[in-house]
């Protein structure tokens, strides 16, 4: 049984047939034809946090194959409160046939997949969104193609989407810059973690923004402070502000660059409206592909043989 917590556990050759199986998936979506791979299955999903894209796209995507969804919000779920996280698994995998959790932390999603009978999706936790980083990918490679070789620069905090998506460029060998105030880039434990586990990785920490913009195939920004960040938003505004996605940042960028983010977006801080909505934002085409690199997802952690 596989569950999907991270990126760190999937090979190159894992991510490069899920990001093929997206296509195949999306391709047909868009000739109009039906593909219930996953008829009869049941995807729970439990989300101690809000979303629009998780929520949506998931639930999209397993009716798509053929299959349905239960949701509990966390003040229903209780995870962790009204009963412990290994009873609530082993209840619930009883019921489902997969369950995507939505956390606060990180360790929620691994205690729960160490006790589940069935496999457990990373929706997202405070420290990875791998879920995330898979739509990129499939957006990007949409894009240009052959990804090995191209770069990212991550203007803004070191992040749980800054981190998987760093992992997935790693795998694929796409060059990752993370531009962060002080203090903000990626913490030591991950540095370390990646190294050791993605040796030919090359990942980059950059104080200042413009200067990685001349080598960038993709500029990516977030919002400045995350769901459960919310007491530090007047400090981060100010440790950020010089870390804004604008059209004087992008015109030091190839005219081929393109602009990402993974949504919800605050426009006027860490991006202005007008490049969300340019002629170079893929903005929106990234959110459609998080239902299509889902749906590989599902295909792969629940059709029989896996």
């Amino acid at each position: 049984m596989r569950h999907f917590l991270d990126l760190l556990d999937l090979t190159s050759d894992q991510i490069l047939n899920l990001l093929d199986d997206a296509k195949r998936l999306k391709s047909a979506h868009t000739r109009g034809e039906a593909t219930p791979v996953l008829l009869g299955k049941v995807l729970g999903m439990v989300f101690e946090k809000p979303s629009l894209r998780t929520r949506v796209s998931f639930q999209a995507a397993i009716a798509q194959l053929g299959g349905s969804s239960v949701f509990l919000p966390g003040s229903e779920a209780g995870l962790g409160s009204r009963e412990t996280i290994s009873d609530f698994a082993r209840v619930m995998s009883e019921y489902v046939d997969a369950v995507v959790l939505r956390t606060f932390s990180h360790a929620t999603v691994e205690a729960f997949a160490k006790h589940s009978r069935c496999p457990v999706i990373n929706g997202l936790s405070d420290y990875y969104h791998p879920c995330q980083a898979l739509g990129d990918l499939l957006t990007m490679q949409e894009v240009f193609g052959e990804l090995k070789g191209r770069t990212v620069v991550f203007v803004g905090d070191g992040n749980n989407v800054a981190r998987s998506l760093a992992i997935g460029c790693g795998k694929l060998g796409v060059h990752f810059i993370l531009a962060a105030p002080k203090g903000y880039g990626f913490d030591e434990p991950f540095l370390q973690t990646y190294h050791r586990l993605i040796p030919q990785g090359d990942v980059l920490m950059n104080g200042e923004p413009a200067h990685a913009m001349t080598s960038a195939d993709i500029v990516y920004t977030d919002v400045w402070a995350s769901m459960g960040q919310e007491a530090e938003s007047e400090e981060r505004r100010k440790q950020f502000a010089a870390f804004q996605v604008n059209n004087d940042l992008l015109k030091l960028t190839p005219s081929h660059a393109r602009f990402m983010h993974c949504l919800p977006a605050h426009r006027g801080e860490e991006v202005t409206g007008d490049v969300i909505d340019g002629d170079r934002s893929i903005v929106f085409q990234q959110a459609g592909n998080r239902m299509h690199a889902q749906k590989a997802l599902l295909q792969w952690l629940l059709k029989s043989g896996n």
